[in-house]
């Protein structure tokens, strides 16, 4: 009978290892297959105008940020961060496009409009664009240098530090 009592500690110890395996990794930093591999092509019609074409952009660094209008707190954080950055870095060979995701033309003006927005921002109302990347939710963005291979994935929110750390090393010659 005592040798079952020493049993119920040890059954704990598996329980407890996953925890301390939770606490020790951040949620956010979801793997991505797509690291260090070409990014997938994608034409996305901007809101204000025609197509844009990733393919295009070759050559500069660019910034793709999926996210929606309904998505509160994190793409109202950051909003203001990308667009930040579109005008700090835009005149340094740095393009940051929006993918507005499972929304309405209305209320993805309504956010661009309220944030004044300058970058281009497009829908993808079939949601092929997030699914070629592994989108699971909105805000993530994804870096992609001058040759078309991405770098780095933010699942959540950007900073303005984030994309100083990610961008700048890409700028460098």
């Amino acid at each position: 009978m005592n040798w079952k009592k020493a049993l119920i500690p040890l059954a704990a110890l598996p329980l407890i290892g996953l925890l301390a395996y939770g606490f020790t990794h951040d949620p956010r930093a979801i793997p991505s297959p797509l690291i260090k591999k070409p990014a997938p092509a994608f034409t996305v019609k901007v809101f204000d105008g025609g197509p844009l074409h990733l393919e295009a952009l070759r050559g500069k660094v660019v910034l793709v940020n999926f996210w929606a209008s309904w998505c509160f707190p994190a793409c109202y954080e950051e909003a203001p961060v990308l667009e930040r950055a579109w005008r700090a870095y835009k005149d340094r060979g740095v393009v940051v496009v929006g993918v507005d995701m499972q929304d309405t033309e209305a209320a993805a003006r309504q956010f661009i409009d309220q944030f004044k927005l300058t970058f281009a921002n497009g829908p993808d109302p079939a949601g092929k664009i997030a699914i070629d990347y592994g989108v699971y939710g909105v805000p993530e963005t994804f870096v992609i240098n001058q040759q078309g291979v991405i770098t780095h994935k933010q699942v959540g929110a950007v900073t303005d530090r984030l994309l100083a750390e990610q961008v700048e090393p890409l700028l460098k010659p």
